[in-house]
């Protein structure tokens, strides 16, 4: 049975759908069958791992409304093995669509049912949101990887998003944990990168990935191309970063 692991944070610009992408492709590096999930309407993740969004039919808004399966909406990406249900910009009106509609919170869950048995993993890239997108991927969800980037704000919204997170397994969920949390855009050559670093292990009482992810030209690069980190450069600082984060996950059974 698949792991299906969603990858929130509310806050923007913390490296949450760069980890979604390399996390992804580097599962899929190791033998592992992968489909990611874009939830995130801005479909950055769907054009970062190859696919052109213009030239897709079926994406996780028509999922969402009812207008189509997953199965029709699965799309091979750049990489063999990782397989992604695309994102586009309706759905960022799938919030006012799905007002009124029967157990809206678990649509994404009952069509995911069907196939997750079909990977290993399943990886469902959030909006930097808590609306019902993100619920939707929560409810799906075993686990919830958090990225946080190592700059002054890291802990700021944390604590909402831990509190949304119980509220969905009290409510939604009763399975759901944190996968854990792991830091990005870290800075080798800054006090306060480090200070980040162990503010949150003294403040937060989760699971920590030992795996960091630096701040990376090539990574910062790679979304331009429609490549994850470890085909566009595969030497890397952010690719080593993303296979030990990969390695760490998959350690985790």
């Amino acid at each position: 049975m698949g792991r299906i692991i969603a990858i929130s944070n509310q806050k923007g610009g913390v490296g949450k759908t760069t980890t979604a992408i390399n996390l992804s492709a580097c599962l899929a590096e190791k033998d592992k069958k992968v489909l990611t999930i874009d939830m995130d309407p801005q479909g950055n993740t769907t054009s970062g791992l190859g696919i052109d969004k213009n030239e897709v039919e079926d994406t996780s808004y028509e999922v969402l409304l009812g207008e189509a399966k997953i199965e029709n909406a699965i799309t091979k990406s750049i990489m063999d093995g990782l397989f992604v249900v695309p994102s586009e910009r309706g759905l960022a009106g799938a919030e006012i669509e799905l007002i009124g509609k029967v157990d809206r919170e678990f649509i994404l869950k009952k069509e995911v049912e069907r196939i997750k048995d079909d990977y290993d993993f399943i990886i469902i890239d959030c909006p930097p949101s808590l609306n019902t997108l993100t619920v939707n991927a929560m409810t799906t969800a075993d686990t919830v990887i958090v990225p946080i980037q190592c700059e002054y704000y890291a802990l700021e919204g944390l604590s909402e998003l831990m509190y949304t997170i119980q509220l969905v397994k009290e409510r939604l969920n009763n399975e759901l944990e944190i996968e854990g949390i792991v830091f990005t855009m870290y800075d080798a050559r800054t006090c306060l990168s480090l200070q980040v670093v162990e503010n949150v292990k003294e403040n937060i009482d989760k699971k920590i990935y030992k795996s960091i992810i630096p701040r990376n030209v090539r990574l910062a690069e790679a979304p331009s191309y429609g490549q994850p980190i470890n085909l566009y450069s595969p030497r890397s600082a952010g690719a080593e970063a993303y296979r030990a984060l990969a390695d760490e996950v998959i350690a985790r059974k």
